[in-house]
């Protein structure tokens, strides 16, 4: 029930012991603020480890010719292996189950140069699927497409960072470029979340990278993309039938650990998100630290506030309050400081990580940021807490005689 003369008592009492108060509300606000960056910074960490691991299609198999280390079939050991336009075929037919797309990936040095500007950089020939299994995001123009690939084309999409170095502010689309002595059009500039690195590629259709090198069928590297809904299971049996189908077409020995390497980036993604895992529990535990060192602050607080009041309670126990108001009245001065202490601690906090930013990005935390929800649930912990900080000490002096509570020093 709402009681005006004892919420201006609670008031006056705020008012003549502000050292008091300011002690109980910092602790307070100190332990939510300490609790809300520190969790807010851990989500930053695993932005950072997100953006720097998973910045790639993640449902993804490449597969590298090597050399085999057995002699298998006639054929002798130490026998290099490469991959042609059948390979692709042949997996397109033998697995459309399993299989989301496919691209092979050839990739060559060259000097690039427009006008007076040029450099060096990686060419790549691909096919149009390629663009989802490293997440490129097109900028201007488009990425290369069917008919670049069924025609040869000489078309190529180029990084930002290529741009900037041979066009400055000249916009690219539609300009030749010199690649190798080759005039090759640009029709799309790209960014990469994977970095600078990334986004000083040249992508060509593969095709003509095929043409350039005297008509040949060869690639470097397949990347086949797996149904992402057959799960960690299903991308598991899809490597081991791939590999043992393309084991069988090179005549590679079954025991070969050489002649092909698989990077299955479904091992890798749990691998990162076990780590992820463990980052998100070390980050709770410090949170949940942080919170009980703020809860037991407040409890030896609230101990030396019950304490120095002990006589003022003697009093008005003698001038006829019963225990229960005086318990209601010391709970409800607790709760008040509490809540409002926790919520400017929660609040200024909020507003520290949002001013953050990409400040701390060379220190690998990158939008830190914390769920209000969460945020609110760790305020209100403190709160009921720090009422029952306030509650067992009052209890405790609530039961004591007036007359032993007047003689406390």
């Amino acid at each position: 029930m709402f009681s005006q003369d004892r919420w201006q008592e609670i008031f006056e009492t705020i008012r003549k012991n502000k050292l008091r108060t300011i002690l109980s509300g910092f602790t307070v606000s100190l332990g939510i603020f300490i609790f809300v960056v520190l969790f807010g910074l851990g989500n930053g960490l695993k932005n950072s480890f997100k953006e720097f691991f998973l910045d790639d299609a993640t449902n993804t198999i490449s597969i590298f010719a090597g050399k085999t280390s057995k002699p298998y079939k006639g054929f002798k050991a130490d026998r290099r292996i490469e991959f042609d336009n059948s390979d692709l075929e042949d997996i397109k037919i033998n697995f459309p189950f399993f299989l989301e797309y496919i691209t092979p990936r050839i990739s060559r040095g060259a000097v690039v140069k427009y006008k007076n500007e040029y450099d060096n950089y990686t060419t790549r020939g691909v096919a149009p699927s390629h663009q989802f299994a490293e997440n490129t995001i097109i900028m201007e123009g488009r990425f290369i497409n069917t008919l670049d690939i069924n025609s040869n084309r000489k078309h190529a999409v180029i990084g930002r960072l290529v741009a900037q170095d041979l066009f400055d502010d000249e916009n690219p689309v539609g300009q030749f470029i010199d690649m190798g002595g080759i005039a090759f059009k640009v029709v799309g500039v790209f960014q990469d979340d994977g970095g600078d690195n990334e986004e000083r590629f040249i992508y060509i259709p593969y095709t003509t990278r095929q043409q350039i090198e005297k008509g040949n069928d060869k690639v470097d590297q397949i990347i086949v993309a797996f149904k992402p809904q057959l799960g960690r299971s299903g991308a598991v049996a899809f490597e081991k039938k791939l590999r043992k189908f393309l084991k069988e077409k090179k005549s590679i020995a079954p025991s070969d650990p050489n002649g092909l390497f698989f990077r299955n980036l479904t091992d890798a993604l749990e691998q990162n998100q076990q780590f992820a895992n463990v980052l998100q529990i070390i980050v709770t535990f410090v949170g949940l630290g942080t919170l009980i060192a703020g809860i037991i602050g407040i409890s030896n607080i609230m101990v030396f506030v019950v304490k120095e009041r002990t006589k003022e309670l003697g009093i008005r126990k003698a001038l006829g309050a019963t225990p229960k108001s005086v318990i209601q009245m010391i709970l409800q001065e607790s709760i008040l400081i509490t809540t409002i202490s926790g919520y400017v601690g929660m609040i200024v906090a909020v507003l520290l990580l949002k001013n953050i930013g990409d400040g701390l990005e060379d220190y690998f935390i990158k939008n830190p940021y914390v769920d209000l929800s969460v945020a609110l649930f760790a305020t209100l912990i403190l709160i009921i807490f720090g009422g029952i900080a306030g509650y067992i000490p009052a209890k405790r002096a609530a039961s004591v005689k007036p007359i032993i509570a007047l003689r406390d020093e």
